[in-house]
């Protein structure tokens, strides 16, 4: 029996003539997912992607699973291929979903001709598929309302497919069709859900991760490492830039007043994630603040941060609780890293008092204390530049 995967894509139906565009980002996100399970031909068929395995030893199981994670799909299912003729499509139902249908209690049949030479019609279609299953399957009802399975027809140019209930697709829009943008990631729960967010929605992501040893260990970068791969799952390939923010973090340590230590220390990072962000093409920066959930993230100290910032700066979970937060994080299986107690450098030197009101003026004469602040800043970009890691994929 010949076995194919379709896709239904979502938001790209809205696109008009820019559609085709778009798909073939889709369709090239999705080659580079599952190319390392053999070889797939692609297809765009009335509002559908065809995917052909062109051997049968193919792991389909796991392409379903890689391909449910590509954003731009609103529904996966795996679907078998048989002649436009009504015995083959019943004989096909059984073989292939009959031994999913024994086990439930209620079902419904639904039906798609796009054919619309197939001598039956979609309510014939139902009719036939319906009863057939009835009289093969004792004690099972039909409930069209809500059933435990959705037995679905669909009678295309080519080929008549059979398939089962479809599997939700990661929504959003294809990697790639946003532009690209720099994820400010820590070793918490949100950066990594707001990185997830903005790849969501098409962006192509940079990382900047800042590293302070020996205040930090090689384990929170790791963390980082690892929290990457789970949204790269998502997002495709990553790269990340790792600064070492030592020697700037003991200056602001040394030279600027206690309460105004975080103000400062994120003024300066956006400085550097901007100044990388801009060399890897980005056209903004991405962080992971929700609105007065620390002290430093009042309007007034966001307010000091963007004026460092050469880019736009996106945040998308600025108006979620952290229980919106965690949800989504447990949704993309980075929560138990994320909780790992090896700590990040937002850590390091944390002021018992923060200034929650902090002003621009206050921000920049503060940041003056600094003894030469852009060598610093420019010593961290040239070391970083050097040390970028392209393996998140």
């Amino acid at each position: 029996m010949k076995e194919i995967i379709l896709l239904k894509d979502g938001e790209l139906a809205l696109k008009g003539l820019n559609r085709s565009t778009f798909e073939d980002i889709l369709i090239k996100n999705i080659r580079m997912r599952i190319s390392s399970l053999g070889n797939f031909t692609y297809r765009k068929s009335q509002s559908t992607i065809v995917i052909e395995p062109e051997n049968e030893d193919i792991d389909l199981d796991e392409a379903v699973s890689r391909i449910c994670k590509v954003f731009g799909l609103v529904g996966v299912s795996r679907a078998a291929v048989c002649e436009k003729d009504i015995d083959k499509i019943l004989e096909t139902v059984w073989d292939y979903l009959g031994d999913e249908l024994m086990l439930s209690k209620t079902f419904k049949v639904n039906a798609k001709r796009a054919d619309k030479k197939f001598p039956l019609t979609s309510p014939e279609i139902c009719d036939e598929v319906g009863g057939f299953i009835l009289s093969k399957v004792r004690g099972i009802k039909v409930d069209v309302h809500n059933p435990e399975y959705t037995v679905t027809v669909e009678i295309r140019d080519n080929a008549a497919y059979i398939r089962g209930p479809q599997l939700k697709g990661a929504g959003g829009m294809p990697t790639g069709t946003g532009g690209r943008a720099c994820i400010l990631i820590s070793g918490g729960i949100d950066s990594p859900v707001a990185a997830y967010m903005m790849a969501k929605r098409g962006v192509k992501l940079t990382a900047v991760h800042f590293a302070s040893p020996p205040y930090t260990s090689e384990l929170a970068e790791m963390k980082v490492h690892e929290l990457l791969k789970k949204v790269s799952m998502y997002s495709g390939r990553i790269n990340l830039f790792t600064v070492h923010f030592t020697a700037l973090q003991e200056a602001i340590r040394d030279y600027c007043p206690e309460d105004m230590f975080t103000v400062t220390m994120r003024r300066v990072m956006m400085k550097i994630a901007s100044a990388l962000a801009e060399w890897q093409g980005c056209e903004a920066v991405i962080t992971g603040e929700s609105l007065g959930q620390v002290a430093s993230q009042t309007i007034k100290a966001i307010r000091c941060t963007d004026e460092c910032a050469t880019l736009p700066v996106f945040r998308p979970c600025i108006g979620m609780d952290k229980n919106e937060i965690v949800e989504i994080s447990r949704k993309i299986d980075t929560f138990d890293i994320s909780i790992r107690p090896y700590e990040d450098c937002c850590t390091v030197f944390t002021p018992r008092h923060p200034k929650t009101r902090p002003t621009p003026e206050m921000a920049r004469e503060t940041e003056a204390l600094i003894p030469n602040e852009d060598e610093l800043i420019r010593k961290c970009i040239d070391e970083a530049q050097m040390m970028i890691i392209e393996a998140f994929r």
